[in-house]
């Protein structure tokens, strides 16, 4: 795979020289102007947005932050150029992205976990779910595999030995309760809980939806030891760029720790 997580970033100001023929010369560093950074609406954006009202200016560095309610277009434009930086996603399904789509991107540091998490409208706990409940979970690779793993944590199904490999739902081993498992769109799936017994619903989803993960959840993803942190991703290379490091700083500094604590009472919760 590609991607890496940079623990460490090379200081490098990356500077084009542009000089006119007869005159003077002038140049135009790559780190000028606002960084463009993609991001999920919730808590992405809003902790960028955080970030660009409280500890931007002081740190030298404006941002531009852009809004996607998908989890496939914010990597089609930071390939495409559209955007410098994007920050929605975790390793593994940057991992399967990179690997379907051919990107070349540099993972940074984690700086949140979002747990997965099991809804339902009618439930009030998993032990009501009847023989034949209808289940719905995310339909991109990762978070299905995710969704399924969460299923099998809470004793509603076996999955088979795929090795390093995703499961999927043909991979449902053993079904005792005989679950009917569907496979929605992320975004969608909390307007799914009025058509299913239950719903898996990626943490950001859950809150847009005014679903609280701490209160509302029938059961979560554990946080300790969670490989799905969501980080900063740029174009392989860009990690010198002066504008990303900073914001690699201020994604990680003791404000932006205190800001996730206190917004969102678990439902998002630091990973440095």
């Amino acid at each position: 795979m590609r991607s890496r997580i940079a623990l460490t970033l090379t200081t490098l100001t990356a500077t084009v020289v542009l000089t006119a023929c007869g005159g003077g010369d002038a140049e135009l560093s790559a780190s000028d102007g606002p960084l463009k950074v993609g991001a999920s609406p919730t808590p992405h954006a809003e902790i960028l947005r955080y970030i660009d009202d409280n500890l931007a200016a002081g740190a030298g560095i404006d941002l531009d932050v852009v809004e996607f309610t998908d989890y496939v277009q914010p990597n089609v434009a930071l390939d495409d150029g559209s955007l410098d930086a994007n920050y929605f996603q975790t390793v593994p399904y940057l991992e399967q992205q990179e690997t379907s789509a051919g990107y070349d991107f540099t993972a940074l540091a984690p700086v949140h976990i979002e747990p997965l998490g099991i809804y339902s409208s009618s439930l009030t706990d998993l032990a009501g779910l009847p023989d034949g409940a209808t289940v719905a979970i995310p339909n991109d690779p990762t978070n299905a595999a995710r969704a399924l793993r969460l299923l099998e944590a809470n004793d509603l199904l076996t999955l088979a030995d795929t090795g390093d490999t995703a499961p999927t739902s043909l991979d449902v081993e053993d079904n005792p309760r005989d679950l009917q498992i569907s496979e929605v769109e992320a975004a969608q799936l909390p307007r799914s809980l009025a058509d299913v017994d239950i719903a898996v619903i990626n943490g950001n989803y859950a809150i847009e939806a005014d679903l609280s993960p701490a209160d509302d959840a029938l059961a979560l993803e554990e946080a300790e030891g969670n490989p799905n942190a969501n980080l900063l991703v740029v174009r392989a290379g860009d990690e010198s760029d002066e504008r990303v490091q900073t914001l690699e700083r201020l994604l990680h500094s003791d404000e932006v720790r205190s800001f996730i604590e206190d917004t969102y009472s678990g439902a998002v919760i630091p990973a440095f």
